[in-house]
């Protein structure tokens, strides 16, 4: 059947979940296209220590939503996402795009 996904982000370690954005839901799809954009004002040296954690969820009314899957950018980060993570630090004002296998 269908998923009706959305996409959570945090900024850890973030023990008040103040980092926390969540796109819309959308509808019955298997193939959901989030362009959505979020925003984090910190100094650059800061954001060197934090780890991006992206998360999609199947949203289900009335019970538990269910992890699809999901990729953290960061420091500790493997392969393309580490890659990707230092990309931005070294162009913290250019948008950078890429695919992860979630």
């Amino acid at each position: 059947g269908y998923s009706d996904p959305y996409v959570k982000t945090y900024l850890r370690p973030d023990v008040d979940k103040k980092s926390k954005h969540k796109t819309c839901v959308k509808k019955k799809t298997l193939n959901p296209e989030f362009n959505e954009d979020f925003f984090y004002e910190m100094e650059l040296s800061t954001l060197a220590t934090k780890t991006l954690e992206v998360t999609v969820w199947d949203y289900d009314i009335g019970k538990y939503n269910d992890f699809i899957g999901g990729v953290s950018l960061g420091p500790g980060a493997r392969g393309e996402a580490r890659k990707h993570w230092s990309d931005c630090l070294r162009q913290p004002d250019a948008a950078l795009e890429r695919w992860h296998t979630l």
